[in-house]
């Protein structure tokens, strides 16, 4: 027992026990629960166990202890419930108790990894401290947790920090029960813990020289460099093969935002939170380089977040950097200091390193906030493993998500762990990465699945793996898929109308969908609606070439003799023979294939860069919303027919077309689904799927939804790109394995 401390014997005493569950170890909870037990002259104990955290306290003051733990529990727990019960009391206790931790089968969460709190940022910056510039200082309300974590529980042995022993100062605070830092497992000081291999005064030397250099982080490594040098930014762009797409920045503080971009009280909370996001803001006028998010109407920024970034902002006095994740060619996140050696001495000028070992790939992650609230673009950092409320108890579960922006989901119980992002699943790098991320989020749940839920794509290397485990192996449709993760996060049991709209899908009978209206229940889903396909010419090089899938658009609206004309200086010839006989021409349903239709005609993009460039160029150029009432058609089967407004783009400028396509696709969207709502009955509305990452298609489709009295959901705290469906994926084993009876 560790802990004690004498409190005041009151009469009419009771003991009651609680049981507490959730997010409630290496928080500072036991510190939390102790300290409001001697406030209010309780006596008892508390420890931690499996299941969470085990309270028993007594004395005539219980009700206002309960009421303190809903309202002041520490800010990094979450707890998911509270159980108490009367038990019989004690005699001659007078005194509160922090018990020694209790093993057996884990329960309990590991939390996410939390930005410096301002007690440990005072500390650092005090010269009369003794971690006064100390880059590894933390305590139980702020620092890493998951990535330095094996498996629970949350112990110092089972950390990276097991390697360094505490000397007695760092012991000493560790075992105080007054102190924050009490069993704060990574805590230590410049006397025993981690040692950066380069001074904080050297590093921004290089930085102000225009260097780019190789950071390690919290979860993996950072390129940085200063972002008012062009020249090195550009440099940054030639060496890590990254020609157009966006940069994020990291800024001293919120202040230093009002410079370039626009930033409203929302934003700023989610930037200071301690999850510390990319928040995409919109850009102003400024002199920070267009080539940081070249042609793009928002900027990623972030706030420092670990010891060691205020500490390079404050000897850089604030100026702004490029940080962007240190992984060459599409290829995980970098960690480890030797990987670092190997494969980043091409791109980095200099790579500084540290000796605390990242166990686990964890990347930025990225939000905005728009009118549904905070929307998380890229879930990583600070949010991975939040768990995921479920209405059902199931065996656990595996989603093995899709191609493209892969996650994995692991459910325990009514709970739903979605992974960090890890990527495309193009490379033997990625494709090892998702079965580290596997391995370690089954080891800190303590879970092993029954059931793999994979993608109906037989050749996704997701499958693949769904099939080397030796489980039972469930394919789902892609956009069902989609559709299913707004049902789990939102706890949706009854039937919806379901839109997904992305750039690609497996169809039920092997068509590339992406445009999809369903009716689903469950495990029922009925294809309900789709729109108009379209060619796309050279197949998946239609995906990269906005230009083909332009002039597919005029081929099917009977102006083939302008694809020549229009886009000049491409291979028009053999294009077009390819259209006329239907050569390598699959059609698609695709919502992503149609913006690049638009951006096509429009002359916005005719070589994509990344995924999704096209789209967001055409998005930014939006300036104000027109409809053409007489831009889409709807058919008694459900098809809705948009070439009349792909039709009226011909003859458009850039800007002007971008706010008609974006104003028309949202009012036909709307007409479309409420129909299909009146048509079946429904009232409640799911949209899901990558196109609505785009914002004025997403909040002006609910919008307009909910003006017409219907209950309109989208993903929120799980991606509504591809990253969001492995918990769909695992909501639909739930499904089965309760259809089952397993």
């Amino acid at each position: 027992m560790t802990g004690s401390k004498p409190v005041l014997m009151q009469p009419n005493l009771k003991r009651i026990q609680y049981r507490v569950r959730g997010q409630v170890q290496g928080v500072g909870f036991r510190p939390f629960v102790y300290q409001l037990a001697w406030d209010l002259g309780l006596t008892g104990w508390v420890l931690n166990d499996q299941e969470g955290v085990l309270i028993e306290v007594q004395g005539s003051t219980t009700n206002a202890f309960l009421n303190a733990l809903h309202k002041q529990a520490p800010a990094l727990s979450r707890i998911q419930s509270i159980e108490e019960k009367e038990i019989e009391k004690k005699e001659n206790e007078a005194v509160f108790l922090i018990r020694e931790s209790e093993c057996g089968d884990v329960q309990t969460d590991i939390i996410p990894d939390a930005a410096i709190c301002p007690d440990c940022l005072s500390e650092m910056r005090d010269p009369n401290d003794r971690r006064y510039g100390y880059p590894f200082l933390n305590c139980t309300h702020c620092g890493p947790r998951y990535t330095i974590t094996h498996s629970l529980p949350y112990d110092r042995a089972q950390t990276s920090m097991a390697a360094f022993e505490m000397c007695p100062a760092c012991e000493a605070e560790y075992r105080d029960p007054t102190n924050r830092r009490f069993h704060a497992q990574p805590t230590c000081c410049p006397n025993c813990g981690p040692r950066l291999s380069m001074d904080i005064s050297e590093i921004a030397n290089r930085i102000r020289q225009g260097q780019i250099l190789a950071i390690k982080g919290l979860g993996g490594f950072h390129l940085v460099c200063d972002a008012h040098n062009e020249t090195a930014i550009e440099k940054l762009r030639k060496r890590k093969n990254r020609d157009a797409k966006p940069f994020a920045i990291m800024v001293a503080d919120c202040q230093a935002i009002c410079d370039f971009a626009k930033l409203d009280q929302n934003e700023q909370i989610l930037l200071e939170s301690p999850e510390r996001p990319i928040v995409l803001l919109r850009k102003k006028k400024s002199n920070l380089p267009d080539t940081i998010a070249p042609n793009l109407n928002r900027i990623g920024v972030m706030l420092p977040y670990t010891p060691l970034h205020y500490l390079i902002m404050d000897a850089l006095r604030g100026r702004p950097l490029v940080m962007t994740s240190a992984n060459p060619g599409g290829e995980p996140l970098v960690i480890a200091n030797d990987e670092a050696e190997n494969r980043l001495s091409n791109i980095a000028d200099a790579i500084v390193t540290h000796n605390r070992d990242i166990l686990i790939r964890v990347d930025d992650s990225v939000v905005r906030h728009d009118l549904s609230g905070p929307t998380v673009l890229r879930s990583a950092r600070g949010f991975t493993p939040h768990p995921i409320d479920l209405t059902q108890d199931t065996p656990s579960i595996l989603g093995l998500g899709a191609f493209l922006k892969n996650t994995i989901c692991l459910t325990r119980a009514n709970h739903a762990y979605l992974s960090q992002h890890i990527g495309d699943l193009d490379n033997v790098a990625t494709l090892r990465f998702q079965e580290e991320t596997f391995d370690h989020l089954r080891k800190i749940l303590q879970v092993d699945p029954i059931l793999a839920v994979h993608d109906l794509h037989p050749d996704f290397a997701s499958t693949r793996f769904a099939h080397r485990l030796g489980i039972e192996t469930f394919a789902a449709q892609h956009h069902h898929a989609h559709i299913a993760s707004v049902l789990a996060e939102h706890q949706i049991d009854g039937p919806v109308i379901g839109l997904a709209l992305d750039g690609f899908g497996l169809g039920d009978n092997g068509e590339s969908w992406g445009g999809e209206l369903f009716k689903v229940d469950g495990l029922n889903c009925t294809r309900i609606g789709h729109l108009r396909p379209l060619a796309q010419p050279g197949g998946d090089k239609a995906a990269v070439e906005p230009w083909r899938m332009g002039a597919s658009a005029l081929h099917a609206l009977g102006r083939r003799d302008e694809i020549g004309s229009r886009f000049a200086g491409h291979d028009t010839q053999t294009l077009k023979l390819m259209l006329d006989k239907g050569l390598n021409s699959p059609h698609t349903s695709s919502m992503g294939r149609l913006f690049d239709a638009a951006c096509g005609l429009l002359g916005v993009c005719e070589i994509a860069q990344y995924e999704g460039h096209a789209p967001m160029m055409l998005e930014s150029l939006v300036s104000r919303i027109e409809v053409d009432s007489q831009g889409w058609q709807l058919d008694k089967n459900g098809e809705l027919n948009l070439l009349a407004l792909l039709n009226t783009l011909c003859e458009r400028t850039a800007q002007s077309g971008a706010n008609l396509f974006h104003g028309t696709l949202v009012f036909a969207l709307a007409d479309w689904v409420e129909q299909a709502c009146t048509k079946h009955n429904i009232s409640c509305v799911a949209l899901s799927g990558g196109c609505f990452l785009n914002e004025i298609l997403s909040q002006g489709l609910k919008r307009k939804l909910q003006q017409a009295g219907l209950k309109v959901y989208l993903n929120q705290h799980v991606p509504l790109s591809d990253a969001g469906l492995s918990l769909g994926q695992a909501w639909l084993g739930q499904q089965k394995l309760l259809r089952d009876g397993s």
